[in-house]
């Protein structure tokens, strides 16, 4: 059936028209942008097999979308090279949204405020970013910084360029982050090592390191609590050994 066949209130456009984007399927959205199918397919046909190229994510995640290339995308019957540069301007689009520049001047009040920032935008990343969030006085973030890429399960971050950059913007505090592709966030001996390094050498200019938090695709890791609570085991361990 062509698309014009179809009611209005099965056309994407019309359909969007009418009761909003929120009602729309994965599909239908694609097709809006995709425009036009084929001969035999309509747009939202076009749009199915696209998303059946999702092998690594969730059924109804979109996130596969930026690790396809152009020539993944125009091996589909119906997208040619146009279609596939417009659908990967519109993932770079999405990606752009959910940059950490969207959050300056937010205040921070817990961990998770910070981690609910980071973890959308680091589940689908393959390599491991450092990154600092330098705040004022009064926990508003005045700047944040990427300040190293690593490879897939390391990073190597300079201490010196951070007190630099947090001396330079005079910032009180910071909160260090990275992510862990490999999708646990527990720290490893190497973070737990980095996060005493790096207190001690911004406390040495009255900066105050509020915490290192390790996110993974879902989930996130407070390294401060997490000491607190080894180190908190370990005193009822001794206690009741007495």
């Amino acid at each position: 059936m062509n698309m014009k066949e179809l009611p209005k209130a099965e056309r994407p456009y019309e359909k969007l028209e009418l009761f909003g984007e929120k009602n729309l399927s994965n599909a239908e959205l694609l097709a809006i942008i995709i425009k036009s199918g084929t001969k035999e397919e309509t747009s939202v046909q076009v749009a199915q097999k696209i998303l059946k190229l999702n092998n690594n994510y969730g059924d109804d995640s979109l996130n596969f979308l930026r690790d396809l290339s152009l020539q993944d995308l125009m091996e589909i019957k119906g997208i040619g090279k146009v279609k596939a540069i417009q659908l990967k301007a519109i993932c770079e689009l999405a990606i752009r949204m959910i940059k950490p520049s969207n959050y300056l001047e937010t205040k921070i009040t817990k961990q998770s405020d910070i981690a609910k920032m980071c973890i959308e935008e680091f589940k689908t990343e393959k390599k491991e970013i450092a990154r600092v969030y330098f705040l004022n006085v009064k926990n508003i973030i005045m700047n944040i910084l990427d300040i190293a890429v690593g490879g897939t399960n390391y990073v190597n971050v300079s201490i010196k360029d951070i007190v630099a950059q947090a001396v330079k913007l005079r910032a009180s505090k910071i909160i260090f982050v990275h992510n862990h592709p490999s999708g646990i966030s527990l720290p490893s001996k190497a973070d737990i090592d980095f996060t005493d390094k790096l207190f001690n050498a911004v406390k040495m200019f009255n900066i105050d390191l509020l915490d290192h938090i390790i996110v993974s695709k879902k989930e996130y890791t407070s390294v401060f609590s997490y000491l607190q609570e080894k180190i908190a085991k370990i005193e009822n361990t001794t206690k009741n050994s007495k």
